[in-house]
């Protein structure tokens, strides 16, 4: 089998209700899937996306010819792309698509089994004021969650404070609730004038202590690495979380020689691919820590996260996007026939079918696609 050509297409989803996530400075209108397309000569078209869209359709360049299963080789070439053009690796999830495809089973058995299902957290995206809020967190509980996650990015964190001891009434001590400040990076042109510094930060993870938050994300900048290790060693009960965005390896080996983090989140479509995540993965469960992947980016993102989710070992729950009305399992998937959702007792099951084990709706295909976007090599 060898490598034909690279395709890179764009879907555009009018959102019903517009999103206001906490982690960029303009809502959300309208739900954009860039689409990486991976065509061969024995006509396996493998698929990914998610992580940063760009010139993906260059990875064709140096795949053109080339034989998909060689992964090692491909991970590195584009490892060395990542350093002039962005992160490529929805290419290389595209890549296992076609691997999976062409031996018939689902990614997450090629990477060593696992589970089948996994449990999912309801991961919330937006503010909301104390009520509706509470109101939300309740129907996430009546569908079937066991646990959820809320945004904490007001110009006060006593606001935050205030909707999360309200949330542990409402839920109850049964319902697992993570926490996510999004104070990791920041996005142009938000100077997050309101970023929590060391002594904040402290007091307000030693306070979500008091209610029982399972972990709390991205409290300090994601490079502070002395700040995040400060942190930890205040805390008792409370886990920290972070790593979802990071460029490499490496910078996840930092992390756990400073200390930083109990729970480590890294993205396979940011940080280097499947092939990276397994290894990372590994890295993280070996020393004694909690993986747990992000996926919030799109449909196709989320499931390549969770065939890695599924293929490690003891991951406590999977991120699970979902914020109704305004962010629902429809607007996330919205190119796919159907879309995925938990099941009765709030675990999500892994596509069966080989590859990513995404079934694409054509005519939504038709509908959404964005003219004269495509490129091809």
């Amino acid at each position: 089998m060898k490598i034909t050509h690279v395709k890179v297409r764009l879907f555009e989803y009018p959102m019903p209700k517009t999103f206001y996530p906490t982690w960029q400075p303009l809502p959300t209108t309208a739900a954009r899937i860039h689409l990486v397309e991976v065509h061969t000569d024995e006509g396996i078209v493998g698929i990914g996306s998610g992580g940063v869209p760009v010139r993906w359709e260059i990875a064709g360049l140096f795949l053109m010819g080339q034989d998909p299963f060689n992964l090692e080789q491909h991970v590195a070439n584009l490892r060395s792309m990542a350093f002039f053009v962005g992160r490529p690796w929805p290419v290389e999830v595209a890549l296992w698509d076609i691997i999976g495809k062409a031996t018939g089973q689902p990614i997450y058995r090629l990477l060593g089994g696992g589970s089948d299902r996994l449990k999912a957290y309801a991961s919330t995206g937006e503010l909301r004021d104390t009520a509706a809020r509470v109101d939300s967190a309740q129907q996430i509980v009546s569908e079937g969650f066991k646990a959820l996650k809320l945004r904490f990015h007001s110009p006060d964190v006593r606001d935050d404070l205030k909707t999360l001891a309200a949330v542990r009434k409402a839920v109850g001590d049964g319902i697992d609730i993570m926490v996510d400040a999004n104070w990791g990076w920041r996005i142009a042109p938000d100077r997050q004038p309101h970023r929590w510094d060391l002594r904040t930060a402290i007091y307000a993870a030693q306070a979500m202590e008091e209610h029982g938050v399972y972990w709390l994300e991205e409290p300090l900048d994601a490079y502070d690495y002395d700040g995040l290790a400060e942190l930890r060693r205040h805390l008792t009960t409370l886990r920290l979380a972070g790593g979802e965005l990071n460029r490499g390896p490496e910078e996840i080996q930092t992390y756990l020689e400073k200390g930083c983090f109990d729970v480590y989140q890294p993205d396979c479509t940011f940080i280097g691919g499947i092939s990276t995540v397994r290894k990372i993965a590994a890295m993280v469960q070996a020393a004694g820590k909690v993986f747990t992947p992000h996926t919030w980016t799109n449909g196709i993102g989320f499931v390549a996260n969770l065939h890695c989710a599924a293929a490690a070992e003891r991951v406590p729950y999977i991120e699970f996007p979902y914020d109704p009305p305004h962010w629902n399992p429809e607007d996330r998937d919205f190119i796919f026939a159907e879309p995925l959702r938990i099941d009765s007792e709030g675990f999500v099951r892994l596509p069966q079918k080989p590859g990513l084990g995404i079934e694409l709706d054509e005519e939504k295909l038709k509908r959404y696609e964005q003219a004269d976007t495509s490129r091809l090599i």
